[in-house]
């Protein structure tokens, strides 16, 4: 008893302390980034990673057989923007055209004779094509121009570039099916004990791969577990597990990319894009009669340490969420969770 009383004014004179502190160093950023130095490690995972994702960044410019590069998936993504504009200019992407091809010419230099290009090298080339097909002159152009005509004529026109939608057709999902799937759609923690198949988690992933995506780098990816010792080692990691962990069947650790960004003010891309992908996923899942539930992840310290040995994450690499998935019991319950009426989330300014 005397032991507790201890402990909670213990508790209570570090917490009046860190009060103090906080009201004292909240006046200007300065002294807020002060205070998260000497005080606080709450950040100093986040800050590790974003700087070694930027470092990974760099260096991946001089890697010419990387699988993917989130520069030249940004900059193919502005010249899309420039052939859409309205009206269009005659000359744009001057600071970064040359900077694109040469991107690409170094990627193609490294394939087979005959090698086909890879979806994203498509993807670029046709863009590519297209601009340089509709372009103005100018030097920068003209020369980058050149260098692309060295290597284009070995590579077919798959015509990857900007389109129009048909929209004359209906849509033969209405407003009332979406609502009704997403009032279908609940956080489920109660599973039968069969195996997902993989073929159905692709399905999902391949209509959460279409969410929008800032300059379509999407900085993410999908780590499945689905085996049943490393399901148990990592769903009792997160706080919000408590109870029903033993139950999941499935699970996917949604991970962030920070060496998809080459500045700091784009690291919270990873969590909005990755989140967009991840609603897209479990609305998918349940088209699929798979339910699903967003587990919370701590941004904390020693669990972070654990997980990122369990799955072997990279030091630019976040956690963002995990969900679990499986097929529902049909003797579980779920929790209400009323939501908020329309009138305190969507306000007219």
């Amino acid at each position: 008893m005397v032991m507790n009383q201890l402990k909670r004014f213990a508790r209570n004179i570090v917490n009046t302390l860190n009060n103090f502190l906080q009201s004292l160093y909240v006046k200007n950023s300065y002294l807020s980034g002060i205070y998260y130095v000497m005080f606080s490690k709450a950040f100093n995972y986040e800050h590790r990673a974003v700087l070694l994702g930027i470092k990974k960044y760099a260096e991946d410019q001089k890697a010419y057989n990387l699988k993917s590069s989130a520069l030249l998936r940004k900059n193919i993504h502005g010249l899309e923007k420039g052939l859409i504009m309205i009206p269009r200019r005659d000359v744009y992407a001057l600071n970064y055209i040359r900077q694109t091809v040469d991107i690409f010419v170094n990627r193609v230099s490294t394939l087979n004779e005959n090698e086909e290009l890879s979806d994203e090298l498509q993807w670029a080339y046709d863009v590519m094509t297209e601009y340089f097909a509709i372009c103005g002159h100018n030097i920068v152009i003209d020369e980058a121009k050149n260098i692309f005509n060295q290597v284009s004529g070995k590579y077919r026109y798959l015509n990857k570039i900007p389109y129009k939608r048909t929209l004359s057709n209906p849509l033969s999902v209405t407003y009332e099916q979406i609502e009704e799937l997403s009032i279908r759609r609940r956080s489920v923690r109660w599973y039968v004990q069969k195996k997902v198949e993989r073929e159905t988690i692709d399905k999902a992933i391949n209509v959460a791969n279409r969410a929008p995506s800032a300059c379509n780098r999407q900085p993410f990816r999908y780590l499945i577990v689905d085996d049943r010792s490393v399901i148990n080692e990592v769903s009792q990691l997160p706080f919000g597990t408590k109870g029903f962990y033993e139950n999941i069947p499935g699970l996917v650790v949604l991970v962030g990319q920070l060496d998809s960004f080459s500045e700091e003010r784009d690291r919270h891309l990873i969590y909005i894009d990755s989140s967009l992908s991840a609603m897209s996923f479990i609305m998918a899942l349940e088209t699929l009669g798979v339910s699903s539930c967003i587990i919370n992840w701590p941004d904390v310290g020693n669990i972070e340490d654990k997980m990122r040995k369990i799955i072997n994450l990279k030091p630019y690499e976040r956690i963002i969420m995990l969900i679990s998935f499986g097929y529902p019991d049909p003797s579980g319950q779920i929790p209400y969770s009323q939501k908020k009426p329309l009138d305190q989330i969507r306000y007219f300014v």
